[in-house]
């Protein structure tokens, strides 16, 4: 990859992976990178848990009727959760780190998706039980890893919505 552009072109959440293990030096990478995330006032409010054990990941597919499929693939798991009385903006420090999880993953050569867990409580109650969770943390959402057993095509820059861009004031 040339740039940061190319990087953000190629980057397609991948929901199908080969059976091959991720590396432990690419998911400590991928750690060093979402630590490096910006948060407010720096408190870091996130925690991550790393799941490489594959009876557990497939134990969390379930968790969502539907948007989770890509759990019965996955060969690691990054739970990402946070400690909303640590920081008010908890939530978006995490989707910040998350998406410095996804972009190194593509980087990595991996595949990585995105699955919504907050604000669905059975999908959180199921998550927190198989990974021990305390109850001060809130499961944000999971980075499913692995390689691509699937291809995106790259993002054609002629067709992104550049109508939502607006300079000094809103527009139609």
């Amino acid at each position: 990859m040339n740039s940061f552009l190319d990087l953000c072109r190629s980057r397609r959440s991948i929901r199908r992976y080969t059976p091959q293990p991720v590396e432990q030096e690419k998911i400590d990478y991928l750690l060093q990178c979402a630590l490096m995330a910006p948060s407010g006032k720096r408190l870091n409010p996130w925690e991550f848990v790393v799941v490489r054990d594959i009876p557990t990941i497939r134990a969390m597919a379930p968790c969502k009727e539907y948007g989770s499929g890509m759990l019965e693939t996955a060969t690691a798991v990054i739970v990402v959760a946070l400690d909303s009385a640590k920081s008010d903006t908890w939530q978006a420090d995490g989707a910040v780190a998350a998406e410095h999880l996804l972009l190194a993953a593509e980087e990595q050569g991996l595949g990585a998706c995105w699955c919504h867990i907050y604000g669905r409580e059975n999908a959180e109650t199921l998550i927190r039980s198989l990974t021990g969770l305390p109850d001060n943390l809130s499961v944000l959402c999971l980075v499913t890893l692995g390689y691509k057993d699937e291809q995106r095509k790259h993002y054609d820059l002629a067709k992104l919505p550049y109508t939502k861009i607006h300079y000094n004031r809103f527009s139609l």
